[in-house]
């Protein structure tokens, strides 16, 4: 593996959260029936024209800023011609030779520090429909047709080959999808095919400056499978060229159960696709004025969001990194800390609780069902002594189940922290005297036998007894006898 280096590019389709798609009037909505939101138009019926969505630009423009991209003056659309099912006119409207932007970056963190990948450009096109596979897009015995996706407003987002690994890829895709959701375009939803990417890859030895004959990896749905994917693709060609083989350049897909790549077909070049300006539409001229105002509305984007978190709140660079993934945990961050002006205590249990239990529920964080101020009324239940920690992630969990305010769960259930001392005075001498030899253990210097003496106290206060108290407690009767 050393004596090679992988080359990697992807291309990303986003699929814009516009009402309606980017050329008729149908419902550019995720979902539905089959076939139920169409029309004459996106269908490629006899005597119909394309008319332009003006938001599809808009938002194009605010993709092409975020990702610091030159926006044309001037760009055009162009038909691809290329048969397949999906596709009921035989041709896509897309941008070839002069696309919306160009000449674009965005940074991600590596091993090494931060590395800056290029963006050669982004372009508008239109959405096929979607083959319905019954089995494996290659065991499938036939597939149906849904031409609900087609013409829904797509950018296509090309890096260069500036990433080396599978690893650089994952945080390159995370990173872009985290842009594009701060810009509010699109809620990049993978499960929902909202955000695909293609990954290009090649190997060549290393040190050398030709590329090597690359691989075009397609039906890749997640970022775990992208990284997977590319590291089998890259060790597969290396084994190739070690032995004597040759790398053919095709378009493959990943077999997620197999964990392989297989082929699909020879790898098209653009001139197969048969270019040539849409007759149909007019080309754009695109006002820098335009430009300006939709660079003002740009909302504070995550690398910014990041720095002002470790700035202003004083957040370790993990925290930071792990709060702004999403504009959503930030914005539910933000609002703990209005409520409870503690960031660091409020990034460990958004971080840890909370995220553990979306995650494990599949749940989006807008549909949390413990709200923020929930979260800080928990908060300062512990600061307030009326619950331990431990507790709390208790109520946590009961909150998070039903919804309902920490005070209610806290009273219900009983589980307010004992802190009168003669109470926990009495449990103290009791499991002094039912350990000694951990006693004296203790009493030899051994200061971790004090946590079991802790540990057997909460025991037997089921959890509630105030900890602090327990350790005062613990240490005046030892030294006492």
């Amino acid at each position: 593996m050393n004596a090679y280096e992988a080359v990697i590019g992807l291309e990303i389709h986003v699929e814009l959260k516009t009402e309606s798609k980017i050329f008729c009037a149908s419902s550019a909505h995720f979902g539905g029936a089959p076939n139920a939101h169409i029309c004459p138009v996106c269908l490629g019926l006899p005597g119909v024209l394309p008319v332009l969505n003006k938001k599809v630009v808009e938002y194009g423009i605010r993709a092409a800023l975020a990702l610091n991209c030159e926006v044309a003056h001037f760009c055009k659309f162009d038909r691809k011609n290329y048969y397949y099912p999906d596709l009921p006119k035989n041709y896509q409207i897309s941008q070839y030779d002069l696309p919306l932007a160009q000449n674009g970056y965005l940074e991600i963190d590596t091993g090494n520090g931060r590395k800056r990948i290029g963006i050669i450009r982004i372009h508008m096109e239109e959405d096929a429909g979607k083959l319905v596979h019954q089995g494996t897009v290659t065991t499938t015995p036939y597939s149906l047709v849904d031409y609900n996706r087609t013409g829904v407003p797509l950018l296509e987002i090309v890096s260069a080959p500036d990433m080396r690994s599978p690893e650089e890829a994952r945080a390159y895709a995370e990173k872009l999808r985290s842009i594009i959701q701060f810009t509010g375009i699109s809620d990049c939803k993978m499960e929902e095919g909202s955000l695909r990417v293609d990954a290009n890859v090649s190997v060549r030895p290393a040190g050398t400056k030709e590329f090597g004959v690359k691989t075009e990896i397609k039906n890749v749905n997640s970022f775990r499978a992208l990284q997977r994917a590319l590291a089998y693709e890259i060790e597969r060609q290396i084994e190739l060229l070690e032995t004597g083989g040759a790398v053919v350049q095709e378009t493959r897909t990943w077999d997620e159960g197999k964990g392989v790549t297989l082929p699909l077909r020879s790898k098209e070049e653009a001139h197969d696709y048969r270019y040539f300006p849409e007759p149909d539409l007019p080309p754009l001229v695109i006002s820098r004025e335009w430009v300006a105002e939709i660079y003002r509305s740009l909302p504070e984007l995550p690398d910014a969001r990041r720095e002002r978190y470790m700035r202003d709140y004083g957040l370790p660079a993990y925290d930071a990194g792990v709060l702004t993934a999403t504009r959503e945990i930030g914005d539910y961050f933000e609002a703990c800390v209005k409520l409870y002006p503690q960031p660091k205590t409020v990034s460990n249990w958004v971080m840890g609780e909370l995220l553990r239990l979306l995650n494990a529920t599949n749940t989006e964080i807008t549909a949390s069902p413990v709200k923020p101020e929930q979260l800080a009324s928990l908060l300062k239940l512990i600061d307030s002594g009326t619950i331990s920690g431990k507790i709390a992630k208790t109520v946590f969990e009961a909150m998070f189940s039903s919804g309902r305010d920490p005070e209610k769960i806290v009273a219900e259930q009983e589980l307010v922290q004992i802190s009168d001392v003669a109470a926990l005075e009495a449990v103290v001498r009791e499991v002094i005297t039912a350990n000694p030899k951990v006693v004296a253990d203790y009493r030899q210097g051994k200061e971790k036998a004090l946590g079991f003496l802790v540990g057997q106290v909460m025991k037997a206060t089921k959890g509630k007894a105030n900890p602090a108290l327990v350790n005062k407690l613990l240490r005046e009767n030892l030294r006492d006898g």
